[in-house]
């Protein structure tokens, strides 16, 4: 990936796109964890939206890593920023397993959109249904619990971010 773009930084531009998708499908994940109608109406696309997240942090943090080394200095604002860069893929990754797994207990699949479910049985489909409601439940605590938690690191590392570059601006 080239260290710049029309001459802005690769990672200036990189970092609005990851800023904006995490929250946003956050947002989406914690609507479908708290509103099961939305999460079958949307299916997989918050679920696709993490996934896309995900794909983002790594490079954001690497065109963020180019971007210090070019600018050579030592800057224990930047310093942090990075720290606080670096922890957020765990917290995306998790927040994507568990949207497939909310996906996957709320029994979207793959076919979801076009064919109808077949019918099991009324008895084995009640205590099926009953067990998966019950995962459902647990996995959107979880979802709704990661997403704060995903959006309030973005919001940090955001912050960090800004204080090193603005940090003095403005002042005489």
């Amino acid at each position: 990936m080239p260290d710049t773009v029309s001459g802005l930084p690769t990672h200036a531009l990189i970092v609005h796109a990851t800023v904006v998708l995490i929250p946003l499908a956050a947002a989406l994940l914690a609507l479908s964890a708290l509103w099961p109608r939305l999460r079958r109406t949307l299916g997989p696309l918050p679920t696709l939206g993490a996934a896309v997240a995900l794909i983002l942090v790594p490079i954001t943090t690497a065109t963020g890593d180019k971007l210090r080394d070019r600018l050579g200095v030592d800057n224990p604002l930047i310093n942090r920023h990075a720290d606080l860069g670096e922890q957020l893929l765990p917290w995306v990754a998790a927040l994507f397993v568990a949207a497939v797994l909310l996906l996957w207990a709320d029994g979207w699949r793959p076919t979801a959109w076009s064919t109808p479910a077949p019918g099991t049985g009324a008895r084995a489909a009640t205590a099926t249904g009953s067990r998966m409601r019950v995962v459902a439940l647990v996995v959107s605590v979880i979802v709704l619990a990661l997403a704060v938690v995903t959006v309030v690191e973005v919001i940090r590392i955001g912050h960090a971010g800004a204080e090193a570059v603005w940090q003095g601006v403005g002042t005489s």
